[in-house]
């Protein structure tokens, strides 16, 4: 009963559709009518309103690592595993938008932060050395989403390397259309106009 309260916890805070929100209290357009229709800071920043795409970024994350640490406080780890399951998929399907979310990548990083910071901290290092070097932030998402679960297993954190496996096949099957325009030389480059 803990966990599925602990569940159902996460994913209403994971559902918080806070690009749609913040654009909207700002007098911005409806995101979801805009460049990919995702909620998510990527897309807020295709508004041109850098400000509400960092807002929404780190809301984003900050709804995962607190639906973690909440679930750990109250319940302990495991159900904390939980909670960043349902917070991440919360993000990605939440019921108040009819089940389309944003792509996930802050949601899985605040998770991440939650459960593992050291962790989250190779993430960023990797997607930093990976956009440097191709200029591409999906790509770099990509690469080290798939490393993540690697380095969980090598921080000694089994359980959540698996919880991992998870959102990383998740992150990369909602960026199935990203990797489609990366195949064919047609993705955006970061700092390019579109």
């Amino acid at each position: 009963m803990i966990t599925a309260l602990a569940a159902l916890f996460g994913y209403l805070l994971g559902s918080i559709p806070f690009g749609l929100l913040l654009t909207r209290a700002a007098g911005g357009p409806d995101i979801r009518d805009i460049g990919s229709g995702n909620i998510g800071a990527t897309n807020v920043l295709r508004t041109g309103r850098k400000g509400l795409a960092a807002a929404t970024l780190v809301c984003d994350m900050l709804k995962g690592t607190a639906a973690v640490l909440v679930a750990a406080h109250f319940a302990g780890n495991e159900t904390a595993l939980a909670a960043g399951l349902a917070a991440f998929l919360g993000h990605l399907f939440p019921v108040w938008l009819k089940f389309k979310g944003g792509k996930g990548v802050a949601t899985y990083i605040g998770v991440l932060i939650g459960l593992a910071w050291l962790a989250a901290l190779i993430f960023g290092a990797i997607w930093i050395v990976a956009a440097v070097a191709g200029r591409y932030s999906s790509l770099a998402a990509l690469i080290a989403s798939a490393l993540t679960p690697l380095s969980l297993w090598f921080l000694g954190k089994p359980s959540v390397a698996a919880l991992f496996v998870v959102l990383t096949a998740l992150l990369w099957i909602m960026h199935r259309d990203n990797i489609r325009r990366l195949l064919s030389g047609s993705e955006g480059k970061i700092g390019a106009k579109t």
